[in-house]
């Protein structure tokens, strides 16, 4: 069992604006906004009177596009952005989205937040074809079918396409005279449209980035949609009518922007929620205060606190110059992180006894080292709970962790993790507490939440990833 930092591999962030002259400006500030879901590498596609033009590079926004006329240079009223982590793929410049496509009579530009769980199975049927394949990512899978459909026109194209990609995806797809938007049938990421004062409409992963541009939202993409933007205006149709709401509830719980709303939910009402029940479900006794682990958990913490009056306090303090440790694509980057990342107010801390809350864990370092951290600041009990389930099952829709070898909670009993840490008492939020405080308006189950990486019940068939999980599966029974 490899030990963990902080967690979740995911994510990637897109956003696309269609009808304003300084879209690429635009976009920059929109992927600003969303940088938390992915810092390995960002990207810019502009279209300046039907002719596209990409920028992408590794790193930060602020990496790639390193100098004031960085993004002035990139003229046109229509653009798509995309920030990545690599969740399918190397991480290599071909895999950097958006992904550009010069063909002889058009020109397209792919961003995709997600990840297909047939692209293997895909891309083998489509080589064998004679397609020609420039990345390794999943992403590219879509631009070859929609080359390859004989439909009549594009949106049926379009539509045929997407039909046949299965698993967790939001794409951005633009040409020299329309950008599509499209949610795969279980809304596993989120998707956003708005408009801005100019008429342009924006679409983006997260309402966060439409705030940030000045954009009033307008709806949320839902489960099987494909939206269409062009210089006369929106239209919304659906590619397949077998839809199921199953947004990832890590977006609730540890993903999205905590000022974000999605489905109507505001982020950080939820987490508060979710800390209010876990302080029902796992009240500590004799307990001096709460603190949360910066900044992902701080909601959850102030909502333990004031489900169970005690005390909120700042008892670790985060360097905000430092990335977030999910991100970091080697284990030894990440345990480096950890240590860079949070200190403890030792005035605070000394002597006293902690609820400590944290949003999740998955492989379980972060968690020891922050027990560590407090104990050697002084703390005289540190009570770890979180406000989440346990993480004991894989995810293939999006989140890189894709072996239950990677999730401590699947190796470990409760009691086994407690001892590792060296917390005083653990306690994580059950499965019907996530779902009861993030309380989508839908008859979905879960409430049209994705709950499988904590009971194991995935809402889709795993296709190319069933035998490989089966054998994983197989190989953890066998160890106990």
């Amino acid at each position: 069992m490899p030990s963990e930092v902080k967690s979740l591999n995911e994510e990637c962030g897109i956003f696309g604006v269609w009808g304003s002259p300084d879209a690429a400006k635009l976009t920059y500030i929109g992927l600003f906004a969303l940088q938390h879901r992915g810092q390995e590498g960002a990207g810019i596609t502009v279209n300046d009177d039907g002719h596209l033009t990409t920028k992408r590079g590794f790193g930060l926004l602020t990496d790639v596009f390193d100098s004031p006329n960085a993004v002035d240079d990139m003229t046109g009223d229509a653009a798509i952005g995309h920030v990545r982590y690599s969740t399918a793929g190397s991480n290599l410049l071909e895999n950097i989205q958006p992904l550009p496509f010069n063909f002889s009579d058009t020109q397209f530009a792919l961003a995709h937040n997600g990840n297909l769980t047939n692209a293997i199975s895909i891309r083998k049927k489509l080589e064998d074809r004679g397609a020609i394949y420039h990345s390794s990512s999943d992403t590219e899978n879509l631009m070859h079918l929609i080359r390859l459909s004989r439909k009549d026109n594009l949106d049926d194209q379009m539509k045929e396409a997407l039909n046949i990609i299965k698993g967790g995806f939001a794409y951005l797809v633009m040409t020299k005279d329309r950008l599509y938007a499209a949610l795969d049938p279980n809304g596993f990421r989120p998707l956003v449209v708005g408009q801005l004062p100019n008429g342009a409409y924006v679409v983006c992963s997260e309402t966060c980035a439409l705030d940030a541009v000045g954009a009033e939202f307008k709806f949320d993409v839902q489960p099987g949609q494909l939206v269409k933007i062009d210089n006369s205006g929106i239209t919304v149709s659906q590619y397949t009518d077998d839809t199921q709401l199953a947004i990832c509830s890590m977006e609730f719980i540890y993903f999205a922007r905590p000022d974000s709303d999605i489905y109507g939910v505001n982020v950080h009402s939820a987490r508060k929620r979710m800390g209010a029940r876990l302080a029902q479900e796992q009240p500590v006794e004799n307990a001096d205060m709460v603190i949360g682990v910066p900044n992902s958990s701080l909601s959850a913490a102030m909502g333990y606190a004031q489900e169970s009056g005690l005390p909120y306090e700042m008892g670790l303090v985060k360097n905000q110059y430092s990335a977030r440790t999910f991100i970091e694509p080697t284990q030894a980057l990440r345990e480096q992180g950890v240590n860079m990342k949070l200190s403890a107010v030792k005035g605070v801390v000394r002597g006293k006894n902690l609820v400590l809350v944290d949003d999740s864990i998955v492989r379980g370092t972060t968690s020891r080292r922050i027990v560590k951290l407090l104990k050697d600041a002084g703390a005289a009990s540190v009570h770890l709970r979180i406000a989440s389930p346990p993480l004991r099952y894989p995810c293939f829709y999006g989140i890189d962790i894709q072996h239950v070898r990677e999730l401590i909670a699947a190796n470990k009993t409760i009691e086994e993790m407690r001892e590792t840490f060296g917390a005083d008492s653990l306690g994580f939020l059950s499965v019907e507490g996530v779902v009861d405080s993030v309380n989508l308006k839908t008859d979905a189950p879960n409430k049209g939440l994705c709950v499988a990486y904590f009971d194991g019940k995935y809402p889709t068939p795993l296709y190319d990833y069933q035998e490989e999980y089966d054998r994983d599966q197989a190989q953890l029974q066998s160890m106990r």
